[in-house]
């Protein structure tokens, strides 16, 4: 039994390890991909002599997905959760605590908008249950629409921007409400009379767990891991890489016939390689458009006078160039331990991919400069990284729900594939855990 995982993101090896762990050790199982290592958009490079991530350093903690597997691969001592710290938002001009009784930034009440928004604004949140709502159930809307129609667009640009930005590096106007908001939908389809009424729906339930957790060493111990543990072979794919159905299953350039096949690629890489197999799911996928974004990491003195506050997320219309801040010294309690301190500053935007052009240089002084602004602090690094992600997440835009359908619908009848990654029910590293798991079983499943 021979078997192709396409991709070597945090994905493509969850499918592979899982296909392994299902299939026992008398399965061949190869993992092609383009890069010279593994990971994807998760990347642990080294500053000041200790590990930093360079992509996402993060996940959901409420969701099992990551911790069982840490725990599964004996990992469980990596785990970490943050000091505890709240965030900070800076909108016109200045700092404000990130608001409290939220959905995605959306607020439950004015009073958590308060200082934050104008007076007219504040009334406008007041008010809203009291004015019919025209929402159409399984529609799809942009964020904005909806949030600056009923709330404001003071609302949209300087609280629940941030957040978007930070979760999918877009904003309000680019993310469709049914993706990104799944419970907030759901409870105006059951009809909800107000988007008040609907927030309350769907706030998720009080809980005394930590809402994010980290990997002490950086992700590359969990990529590493799972690379191990796959026993998969690596092989170099170019941009030639071909899939075509074969006599007994499938041939995948450069690796030749295989049984089955997992594609953890991003979107646009999936639809090439379905084109001409399956031009619905090709078309949808195509339809998927991706971010691109720039990530600094700074290495400082240990006395640098950063808040005690987790990050810095940036509104809409600020005349700042990064979009979000990681006090990472003050967010995770390992990392204060260390000689030096350390921040992340991200930039780009959907839309927007110039920053991907701008130089080294360049890009470690607007990241200083602008920590500076926000933080009142002297910032003098005495290192930095800079990671560059072109394309690297993917706009779930509206409509995203009904494209991700149509993918998987079209492929159902495909004996021997299956499709997995970011672009299709969430990007966080969690989703693409279960996303992974989902594609081995598939595969796992067509196999007995």
């Amino acid at each position: 039994m021979r078997i192709a995982v396409v991709g070597g993101g945090i994905t493509g090896l969850v499918a592979a390890y899982r296909l392994r762990t299902l299939l026992g050790s008398g399965a061949e199982i190869v993992v092609v991909d383009r890069a010279d290592r593994v990971g994807g958009i998760l990347h642990t490079g080294e500053l000041a002599g200790e590990p930093v991530d360079l992509g996402a350093e993060a996940f959901v903690g409420r969701r099992p997905e990551v911790p069982e597997l840490l725990r599964e691969l004996g990992l469980e001592s990596q785990l970490v959760v943050p000091a505890g710290l709240r965030p900070l938002l800076w909108s016109d001009g200045r700092a404000h605590p990130l608001p409290e009784g939220t959905l995605m930034g959306i607020p439950l009440a004015a009073e958590s908008m308060r200082g934050l928004v104008d007076a007219e604004t504040l009334a406008r949140i007041d008010t809203e249950s009291s004015r019919p709502l025209a929402w159409y159930p399984d529609a799809d809307i942009d964020v904005y629409s909806l949030i600056a129609d009923r709330f404001g667009a003071q609302v949209a640009e300087r609280s629940v921007d941030p957040l978007l930005g930070g979760v999918y590096a877009g904003s309000s106007r680019s993310i469709g409400v049914r993706a990104a908001l799944p419970t907030l939908a759901a409870a105006l389809d059951d009809g909800a009379p107000s988007l008040t009424h609907a927030v309350a729906a769907a706030m998720p339930p009080p809980s005394s767990a930590p809402v994010f957790g980290g990997i002490r060493d950086g992700y590359r111990v969990l990529l590493e891991a799972l690379s191990a543990r796959s026993a998969a072979k690596f092989v170099t794919a170019t941009a030639a890489t071909r899939l075509a159905r074969g006599l007994r299953g499938w041939v995948v350039d450069p690796v030749g016939a295989v049984n089955a096949v997992v594609l953890a690629t991003p979107a646009p890489v999936t639809a090439r390689l379905l084109r001409t197999l399956s031009p619905a799911a090709a078309g949808a996928a195509a339809g998927i458009e991706l971010s691109s974004s720039v990530l600094v990491a700074l290495a400082l003195p240990r006395d640098t006078a950063l808040p005690q506050n987790s990050g810095i997320l940036v509104a809409t219309g600020e005349p700042l160039r990064a979009k979000a801040f990681t006090l990472s010294s003050r967010k995770w309690t390992h990392l204060a331990q260390r000689e030096n301190a350390a921040a992340r500053v991200s930039f780009g935007k959907f839309g927007d991919d110039s920053t991907l052009s701008w130089s080294d240089d360049d890009l470690i002084a607007a990241a200083a400069e602008d920590l500076a602004t926000v933080t009142g602090a002297t910032i003098e690094p005495i290192g930095a990284l800079v990671q560059r992600w072109p394309g690297g997440l993917a706009q779930y835009a509206p409509g995203h729900t009904d494209r991700v359908a149509e993918i998987e619908s079209a492929i159902a009848n495909l004996d021997g594939l299956a499709v997995a990654g970011a672009y299709l029910h969430g990007v966080g590293v969690p989703a693409c855990v279960a996303s992974g798991t989902a594609a081995a079983h598939r595969i796992a499943a067509g196999q007995g």
